[in-house]
């Protein structure tokens, strides 16, 4: 399941709407929708994303957090690490062969780590 699947069977959810409804709602087949919460279809075009947050009348924040986790949910990722350090790639492949395995916890403090050294990469000027 992808950021935006889990969000979007959480909002689902919340309101008691079942998957056939909300697929009528929007206009789409219901195993559509489904591969959609699952990850098994890629991110939904802008389009599908504002067809959503019209069909569930959110606003301001959680619009722009659907938006977000639209765009950062295809659940397959290309990392393109030609010209970069060799460790980079090394990484890249480390990642890509261990991630089935990892914890939601580890999961959380390897994303964690990564976006505090990013953070502290820009600070230092590297």
């Amino acid at each position: 399941m992808t950021p935006f699947g889990r969000k979007l069977r959480a909002m689902r959810d919340e309101r008691g709407l079942s998957l056939k409804t909300m697929a009528e709602g929007l206009q789409v087949s219901s195993s559509y929708l489904s591969a959609l919460e699952h990850g098994r279809r890629g991110s939904p075009s802008w389009f599908m994303v504002q067809r959503i947050i019209a069909y569930f009348n959110v606003i301001w924040d959680e619009a722009e957090e659907l938006q977000r986790l639209a765009e950062t949910s295809h659940p397959r990722v290309v990392v393109d690490t030609a010209g970069l350090d060799p460790a980079a790639t090394e990484l890249a492949h480390l990642l890509a062969a261990k991630i089935a395995g990892l914890s939601a916890k580890s999961l959380r403090d390897l994303k964690k780590a990564v976006r505090d050294a990013a953070a502290r990469d820009h600070v230092d000027g590297a």
